[in-house]
């Protein structure tokens, strides 16, 4: 057996780069998903693993939904999202490492719900609903001997009690901490906007792509045109296009990677528009990364509203709220990669910043 720790990383790795950042006037404070009110997210990190666990707790249930686009899904209680069922709310939602074993994580997420008296009510019973993706870095050069039973339930328990409003760490943590990409290392990254109607809308996503974030070889970003000041360096594109830039790249054993991601609204929305705001924040995806949603990866977007915020036009709000969530998506998985570090064993992959920071 090897020895579980949490690492003090909020203080010292991969925490966000707000004092690099030029924000508009009106932008959220921080640029991450918690400007949404109502929600709390929590990391749990372990570097022995090389994996870990995050959180977004709701402090009422929220309206949501899926859309699984990648080859090689793996969740926990998706086919709660469906449109036809009848569930409609859910108390959290769990991204995590661990492939299939990670899939213990939910239940450690809802044993700490419950200890909290949350939960809805089904016979008589409360009981916490907490739907989860999970990412394949089983082959990241942690020690993955845990013995009998995998460490995820307490993972996701501890990543539920960690759960705080406010600024929270991006890059090597929770969920991302085990994440790579086809050319550097990826990890959890987030981002936040206004539409013009005034609606908030925000993305968390573990970025652990078969494909890669950059253009070509670096260091520019697939996800550049949507940057908000200088986020994630401020690079721009490069000056030129040629097929170098575009040319098929793939993480060694095309099987192992996965991207699975959070938008989240104040809009007041139902679950068929929780549904079109997935799946247009999924778009985002596919602009951050290249290739997106490939045969044997589980590309994964929850969306989630709070319901705070009134729609008056339900169809041109919408529309907005797709819009800014791709953008959004797009900007966090940058991000996610910008504020990587990469792992401490021989042979980890490189992170962004150690190839392209000054």
């Amino acid at each position: 057996m090897i020895e579980r720790h949490q690492p003090p990383l909020a203080k010292s790795r991969a925490a966000p780069h707000h004092g690099r950042m030029t924000a508009a006037p009106d932008a959220p404070p921080l640029n991450l998903l918690t400007d949404i009110a109502g929600l709390r997210v929590g990391h749990h990190t372990d570097l022995a693993l090389g994996s870990g666990v995050t959180a977004v707790v709701f402090d009422a249930p929220a309206v949501a939904a899926v859309t699984i686009r990648g080859g090689a899904p793996g969740g926990r209680d998706t086919e709660l999202l469906r449109g036809e069922a009848t569930v409609q709310a859910v108390d959290a939602l769990v991204l995590s490492g661990g492939s299939t074993f990670g899939l213990d994580a939910a239940g450690g997420v809802q044993a700490a719900l419950r200890e909290q008296g949350r939960g809805q009510r089904f016979g008589g019973m409360a009981i916490p609903l907490a739907p989860q993706a999970i990412l394949f870095d089983l082959r990241n050069g942690g020690n993955k001997d845990w013995g009998r039973f995998s460490p995820y339930r307490e993972f996701g328990y501890q990543a539920a009690v960690a759960a705080r409003k406010g600024a929270f760490a991006l890059g090597s943590v929770g969920a991302g901490t085990g994440a790579t990409t086809a050319t550097v290392k990826g990890g959890i990254g987030s981002a936040s906007g206004i539409t013009a109607g005034g609606h908030r809308v925000a993305a968390l996503v573990a970025v652990n792509a078969v494909g890669s974030p950059l253009v070509g070889e670096g260091p520019w970003f697939w996800a550049a045109p949507f940057e908000e000041g200088a986020e994630f360096g401020g690079l721009g594109l490069p000056p030129r296009f040629g097929p170098e830039h575009t040319r098929l790249r793939l993480k060694g054993g095309a099987g192992t990677a996965t991207t699975i991601g959070i938008v989240a609204t104040d809009a007041a929305l139902n679950r068929a528009q929780a549904q079109r705001l997935a799946i247009m924040a999924d778009d985002g995806l596919a602009r951050a990364i290249l290739p997106a949603h490939a045969p044997s990866d589980g590309d994964t977007v929850f969306a989630a509203s709070t319901g705070a915020r009134p729609l008056t036009d339900p169809l041109a709000e919408l529309a907005a709220l797709g819009h800014l969530a791709g953008a959004v998506m797009a900007r966090a998985i940058a991000r996610g990669v910008f504020a990587a570090a990469a792992l401490p064993y021989a042979g980890a992959q490189t992170a962004w910043r150690d190839r392209f920071a000054a």
